[in-house]
């Protein structure tokens, strides 16, 4: 009763072209989604996420819903996840992911989701990790623990690591480092993140995670520039 006067007043509206949603869409309209970039990365055992890392980082198995484009759809609706506060985004879009990767038997032997953190004072100032809401609805999808409080970002000291790593590492004095490593032990992870680009964020979390015992790490992104 209260839900067709909700939409009636605040209608809901497409994220990409604003368009008033039907009520069997969410978060983006059809048309839309159905122009949306997908990789199919996961259906089709494409490697091109692992190669990023090749060389730097093991991964067990990678993939990104999304090619990201510049002005693209998806460029718009990430940034509407992370600058508008659209966290609803973040959930849609790890339904979709969480959805496809449940039935692919390389996914099955994930024990927890783990996202890439935000320093506690941009964490502060946005109010939440875009990628949060990502990360756990694939946990949900996939049935296992998701974990916030293993790997967390900390400013390192210029002795912790050399400057050409900090270079690699987008110029960044930010590091990550890990708490409780024995919840995460023998654990195969899956480490979430919005865009890979260079890989460089993803390679400085995978060091980190590595510090824990016999674990395997597989990579799932909103997009890959």
């Amino acid at each position: 009763m209260f839900k067709p006067l909700i939409n009636l007043f605040f209608p809901k509206v497409c994220h990409v072209c604003q368009n008033i949603l039907s009520d069997n869409e969410e978060t983006i309209c059809t048309d839309c989604r159905h122009n949306l970039p997908v990789t199919n990365f996961h259906f089709n055992n494409d490697d091109t996420v692992p190669k990023v890392l090749y060389g730097r980082a093991k991964v067990k198995n990678g993939t990104a819903l999304f090619r990201f484009e510049k002005k693209g759809i998806v460029q718009q609706l990430i940034h509407g996840l992370k600058y508008k506060g659209y966290e609803n985004i973040g959930i849609f879009l790890g339904n979709w992911l969480g959805g496809e990767l449940k039935n692919i038997d390389s996914y099955k032997t994930i024990d927890v989701v783990i996202p890439v953190p935000l320093h506690k004072k941009k964490l502060k100032k946005r109010g939440y990790n875009q990628v949060a809401k990502f990360g756990q609805q694939i946990a949900k999808a996939l049935k296992v623990a998701y974990k916030d409080n293993t790997l967390l970002k900390v400013t390192s000291s210029k002795s912790q690591v050399d400057k050409k790593r900090l270079a690699r590492w987008n110029n960044s004095n930010e590091l990550f480092t890990l708490v409780n490593s024995e919840s995460i032990e023998n654990k195969h992870i899956l480490l979430v993140d919005d865009i890979i680009t260079t890989g460089a964020t993803l390679e400085a979390c995978i060091t980190t995670l590595n510090r824990a015992k016999n674990i395997k790490i597989s990579i799932a992104t909103m997009a890959i520039a």
